[in-house]
């Protein structure tokens, strides 16, 4: 692919250096957490070694240029998504939390009240129904599911068929934009309008697609979008969440402390502006900065020709491991990010557990997505998920691992 040096990318990957039982690593669980790039790391420890300090109400010098560099990753993070304005980026501490915010606020404001009806996918990760289950438990609401075809696809007819059954009490439909277990790239966009048609609001769970996709929050429209660090080559314990000024502006904090007020006294408080109304207490200063320069690291890709070229990849896995006896793949073609698979007759995390000893890292159980496991009578899979730095020798070395490891175990 023209533009594309994936030898010259893996060598900003330190990991990669490492061997694993004897082996040189390949590093395919990308969509539990990605490795980190030179720039990240030297963005983690340049802020603790010449920046470190809290920020936003501090005077002397280092409160000060922390505080700028933490509001200039806010700004990246802006950009990156083509957000209305920065403001609308609020500091989390990754996907889960992200969604739990916007969970908890919902219900706490007059949005969800008793009969209501949320609505999410079969596909999704734990993350993105236990949220809205518990705010259905407190609210009285009830909880919808869009079932999955055969091939690992939603059924779109039911999803409009739903839409017109609750179309008097639908308030929220929350969707994974891509499918941490299948790697199903769902049309978000057609689905997102379909929604607000209906008078819904959205919230996109994007994970699996901020590593992978150009994510354009504005083109989307959705009212919330979400979406964790530490899968797009930045440290754990930092996300975003996006939504909607309006929005964001008219919903209630979320938790209390520092930073979110503007004034404190016995008898109330005044909240703060945004996007601080929603971080209290002291945020993940190195993870917001880190964040930025992975997102930078994203951009400098150009993100069309590294999703070419995991895309390529992938298929040439499928292709590869569907030679192999036994062998199921899950999910459709068009997978992007992840290819679950399994080989009849043998339990995933013993698989697994082999083709870990030949140096190939995979993910192997039910990836947080234990009702669509369910749906296909199984108990969990093997996932290879990719990056920007793997290559055909990945492939090949994951076709081998697997086929050697499922003839020992037969």
């Amino acid at each position: 692919m023209s533009g594309y040096n994936v030898s010259a990318l893996r060598s900003q990957f330190p990991i990669l250096g490492h061997e694993v039982h004897g082996q040189p690593l390949v590093y395919l669980d990308n969509a539990a957490t990605s490795q980190k790039p030179r720039a990240v790391l030297d963005a983690s420890r340049n802020y603790y070694e010449v920046l470190n300090s809290n920020i936003h109400r501090g005077t002397h010098y280092l409160a000060q240029e922390a505080t700028a560099a933490h509001e200039r990753a806010r700004d990246t993070v802006a950009t990156h998504l083509n957000a209305g304005s920065r403001e609308e980026i609020i500091f989390t501490s990754g996907t889960t939390d992200g969604i739990n915010l916007v969970a908890s606020v919902l219900g706490y404001s007059d949005r969800i009240s008793p009969g209501d009806t949320i609505l999410i996918s079969n596909l999704e990760h734990h993350s993105n129904i236990v949220p809205w289950q518990m705010l259905c438990e407190r609210s009285g609401a009830s909880l919808e599911v869009i079932p999955v075809q055969e091939d690992g696809t939603l059924d779109l007819e039911c999803f409009h068929r739903l839409l017109g059954d609750h179309q008097d009490t639908l308030k929220l439909v929350a969707l994974t934009h891509i499918s941490n277990a299948f790697g199903t790239i769902l049309p978000v966009e057609s689905m997102i309008k379909e929604a607000h048609r209906a008078g819904a609001l959205v919230l996109i769970d994007g994970a699996q697609a901020a590593p992978h996709l150009a994510v354009d929050v504005q083109a989307l429209d959705a009212d919330f979008y979400v979406f964790s660090g530490h899968k797009a080559y930045a440290p754990t314990g930092i996300g975003i969440l996006y939504g909607k000024r309006a929005l964001l502006d008219e919903l209630p904090p979320w938790r209390g402390g520092g930073e979110m007020i503007k004034k404190v006294d016995y008898a109330g408080t005044t909240y703060n502006d945004l996007p601080y109304k929603f971080e209290a207490g002291t945020p993940n200063i190195e993870g917001g900065i880190a964040l930025a320069a992975a997102l930078e690291f994203l951009q400098d890709l150009n993100l069309d020709d590294l999703h070419q070229h995991e895309d390529s990849l992938i298929e040439h896995a499928a292709t590869a491991l569907s030679r192999i006896e036994g062998v199921k793949l899950y999910g459709p073609p068009d997978r992007a990010g992840s290819l679950s698979f399994n080989v009849e007759g043998i339990h995933h995390y013993d698989l697994g557990t082999l083709i870990d000893k030949m140096g190939v890292a995979v993910r192997t159980g039910h990836h947080c997505c234990q009702p669509l496991m369910a749906r296909f009578g199984i108990t969990g899979t093997l996932r290879a998920s990719f990056a920007c730095f793997n290559d055909e020798g990945d492939v090949q070395r994951l076709a081998q691992a697997v086929e050697k490891s499922a003839g020992m175990l037969r």
